[in-house]
């Protein structure tokens, strides 16, 4: 398609929570940018939204002046939320929620990126709906909306909700995007800009491979260290991983003896404790339901082997306003 036959610009909407993660929101408009430059014609206009109109600031510090939603909104092909943060930060968006039930039903497009699906979620938008998030707020996503899965995909568009995972899955996601809009020979000149040479799949992984998040190679061990992370609410014994496994219960110490720094009963508990500091820090769970979730027969151990773990309680941990970081 020649750049020329396209009239129309499309307005993309982009609409700010606070501590949004800038790396993010770049690499989702400046492709919008390179391809205005590359056709020489304006194709997109970048349109940064707020709740109130007011100016957003990212997790940088870094300020973005905005249009009000509720009027910039429905004249945007898309509205993507791009948001980065922590629960206080979508929280903060429930004004949000009333305003992007009406430009759906308006027909513009809803978009998430990062964290943005959970404040799609919230606002009743992702329902029946196929969609995917950062993997760092996927736990606290499925603790909060039960009803909902989302896909460890880097993106996936499903009619008029598209989602992304965040970071540099934007780049993949717009590029995708334009493709449809002014073919694949047009957005690889907009990939070729960037040096984005190595154009992902929607469904590809959104985090390294096992082998390198646990540094082994064995593969029956890998067996086991992710059927751990799969099971933190309903913990397996020994035997029940062996089995898993393939191998015998001796086997399966020596393999933790010769292969991690820690046995099988550590590493276990250290995985339910990291996934329980980060419903702590994402999640409005009370602790006794975080140790509930985590596998923990009660709130006072888990207290206590969190304590050991991390040098303070739960209590205190969340009272010391931990957040997440930039993604």
């Amino acid at each position: 398609m020649a750049s020329t036959q396209i009239k129309n610009v499309q307005k993309i909407g982009f609409l700010l929570a606070p501590n949004f993660a800038l790396m993010s929101y770049a690499a989702a408009t400046e492709p919008l940018r390179a391809a205005n430059l590359i056709a020489g014609i304006d194709l997109y206009e970048v349109v940064p939204l707020s709740v109130d109109g007011g100016a957003v600031s990212a997790s940088s510090g870094m300020s973005i002046a905005c249009a009000d939603l509720a009027v910039a909104g429905p004249a945007c092909h898309t509205v993507f939320v791009c948001a980065g943060g922590g629960p206080r930060d979508w929280v903060a968006m429930a004004a949000a929620y009333g305003p992007l039930r009406r430009l759906a039903r308006q027909g513009v497009r809803i978009g998430g990126i990062s964290s943005g699906a959970y404040i799609l979620a919230a606002a009743g938008l992702l329902d029946n709906r196929d969609f995917t998030i950062h993997w760092e707020h996927a736990d606290v996503l499925k603790e909060a909306f039960a009803h909902l899965t989302p896909r460890q995909a880097r993106y996936v568009l499903d009619g008029d909700r598209v989602t992304c995972a965040g970071g540099v899955a934007p780049l993949d996601m717009m590029h995708a995007m334009i493709a449809g809009r002014m073919g694949s020979h047009f957005a690889r000149r907009v990939s070729d800009w960037y040096l984005h040479t190595g154009v992902a799949a929607p469904g590809a992984p959104q985090r390294g491979s096992a082998p390198e998040r646990h540094g082994t190679h064995h593969p029956a061990l890998l067996t086991i260290l992710e059927k751990m992370e799969a099971t933190v609410e309903q913990p397996l014994d020994r035997r029940a991983m062996a089995r898993l496994a393939g191998i015998s219960i001796r086997h399966l110490d020596r393999l933790f003896a010769e292969h991690l720094p820690t046995g099988f009963l550590e590493t276990y508990r250290n995985i339910r404790l990291d996934h329980a500091k980060k419903l702590l820090e994402q999640s409005p769970l009370t602790t006794a339901e975080i140790a509930f979730a985590t596998g923990f027969s009660s709130a006072g151990h888990f207290s206590r082997a969190f304590k050991t773990r991390f040098a303070m309680t739960p209590s205190g941990f969340r009272m010391r306003g931990f957040t997440v970081g930039e993604d």
